[in-house]
């Protein structure tokens, strides 16, 4: 039989083979399994070490303690304004201070911090990398609460493509980032709902998309949170130039800068909106203009004066345009022959104003209208009589005409009836029924009152009664015109309305700081 199939295997041997081929590919399955948990070991190990290791770059981030910031020592660190942060700056190492306006995770490893200073923006990129910057400065970095203020150092980069969520086209990549100001996890209003403009609210409605609105009280109410959006840092700056720009022409044209007392004994405007008040117990009252003491200055022989000051109306007006407190601009000046010669300056003046503003304030006047869109004043004076005084209706209605005939929105009105004016207004040769006064509007809306004043004092004692006001509390007003007084005439402007007018603003609770009308004494 054996001779028969002498090649074929003996069962016993073949399933020795078997056995064997089944044991190889059992051993590589096994060792790969080992190889698996080595690796995820020494993963698992990795991670712990770095995990309970301390942060080698741990100096380079985190808040900035109280002691530190309490004026130890001068360091002659030079901080770069985020303004200033340009394409000339690449490679640069800078040291920058704002807020963190925004704050994006890409991912454990990489972060976007958005630092905002004086209303400009930088995008500054934090990306984790051996001995510059370690998972604990992104993870700190994004930890860092909104409008919280922020130390930022690095260096400027410049992108490939253009930076859609910052000012500033450049980048800084991070080595160092404190935080020296830490804010409240959640704001009141958010800096980005109180910045957007009415149309982009209304095109997400169309879209089906709503967004948050922040009414005019809410705004008020955190005031400081609202007066950092772009546009309200814009409107304070001009604010600025416009104050600026007045004192700089008038000087030019040979006024003095005057202070007046705030305090007086009498009413300086006349009727019942003053507010009253009690002086070491005798009877006094705020201001409602400069007005009696800038003609006192003129009796003392200054020639030309101005003063920028406060001004208190205790008006019951809840109208867009009026406030309990402003600040004034203010003129007085000798007249030679007419009082057209204060005209004059008003225009000169206001063309001035309106060109310097348009010169100086581009960036400004542009982030006021990205949220409070506004065409250009057009400006030129024009003189115009009326036959009585208007009301605010009739004013728009005027001023309407006006740019329709004369393509102008700035111009001016005289010879007003004197029923409407103050006491100190002297009336018109012609007509004693009228008075030598202006008044001068912008965009329909009237901004500055003017006149000559009465400078003879028994005629001005005499106004004053037939206005109501008890000559014995201006008596030593009313006595500075006996030693001698020259024809003298003067203005007064309201600055918070003038930039409300010029940006085509709304409400002028839009241009006071902090502003004080019947309803609001706070913040």
């Amino acid at each position: 039989m054996s001779s028969d199939a002498p090649n074929q295997p003996k069962p016993e041997e073949d399933g020795v083979n078997n056995d064997a081929t089944q044991s190889k590919k059992a051993a590589k399955k096994e060792a790969a399994k080992q190889q698996k948990r080595a690796a995820a070991a020494a993963a698992a190990a990795v991670t712990a070490i770095s995990i309970d290791a301390p942060d080698p770059l741990a100096a380079h981030y985190g808040d900035v303690p109280l002691e530190d910031l309490q004026s130890k020592s001068v360091t002659g660190r030079e901080w770069t304004e985020v303004g200033s942060l340009t394409k000339g700056l690449e490679g640069r190492t800078v040291l920058v201070r704002g807020r963190a306006q925004t704050v994006r995770a890409v991912s454990k490893k990489m972060a976007f911090l958005i630092v905002r200073e004086k209303g400009f923006t930088v995008q500054c990129v934090l990306s984790v990398s051996p001995d510059l910057v370690s998972l604990g400065m992104v993870k700190f970095a994004t930890g860092l609460n909104r409008e919280s203020y922020v130390d930022v150092e690095g260096t400027v980069s410049v992108p490939n493509s253009p930076i859609k969520g910052a000012s500033q086209q450049v980048e800084i990549q991070v080595r160092k980032v404190y935080c020296i100001s830490k804010a409240v996890p959640t704001l009141p209003i958010n800096i980005e709902d109180a910045a957007r403009s009415e149309l982009e609210i209304d095109k997400a409605l169309q879209a089906g998309e709503q967004l948050v609105r922040v009414n005019q009280d809410t705004r008020l109410n955190f005031r400081v949170l609202d007066l950092r959006t772009p546009s309200n840092q814009g409107i304070f700056r001009v604010q600025c130039q416009v104050e600026n720009i007045f004192r700089q022409f008038l000087l030019s044209e040979g006024f003095v800068g005057i202070h007046t007392p705030k305090l007086i004994a009498g009413s300086s405007e006349g009727g019942s909106a003053v507010f009253r008040l009690d002086y070491k117990g005798q009877p006094a009252c705020l201001a409602q203009s400069p007005q009696l003491h800038k003609q006192m200055a003129i009796c003392g022989d200054f020639g030309r004066v101005f003063e920028v000051g406060p001004v208190f109306r205790a008006e019951d007006s809840f109208t867009h345009r009026h406030l309990c407190e402003f600040t004034g601009l203010d003129v007085e000046m000798e007249i030679k022959e007419h009082y057209s010669e204060v005209m004059d300056i008003v225009d000169r003046l206001f063309v001035a104003l309106f060109d310097s503003l348009n010169e100086r304030c581009q960036k400004e006047l542009e982030a006021i209208g990205k949220q409070y869109p506004f065409e250009p004043l057009k400006e030129a004076g024009i003189e115009i009589d009326p036959l009585g005084d208007l009301n605010t209706e009739s004013e728009r209605k005027l001023g309407q005409l006006v740019l329709e005939k004369y393509g102008t929105e700035f111009y001016i009105l005289h010879r007003y009836p004197l029923a409407v004016r103050p006491f100190y207004t002297l009336p018109c040769s012609d007509d004693p029924t009228y008075s030598n006064s202006f008044d001068v509007f912008i965009r329909g809306e009237e901004i500055i009152s003017g006149a000559q004043r009465v400078h003879l004092p028994d005629f001005l004692a005499t106004r004053a009664e037939a206005c109501g006001i008890d000559v014995k509390t201006i008596s030593t007003y009313v006595d500075s015109f006996r030693y001698g007084a020259p024809p003298h005439g003067g203005f007064g402007v309201g600055l918070e309305r003038v930039v409300m007018l010029f940006c085509a603003l709304n409400n002028i609770r839009k241009t006071s700081l902090f502003p004080r009308d019947p309803l609001r004494i706070a913040p």
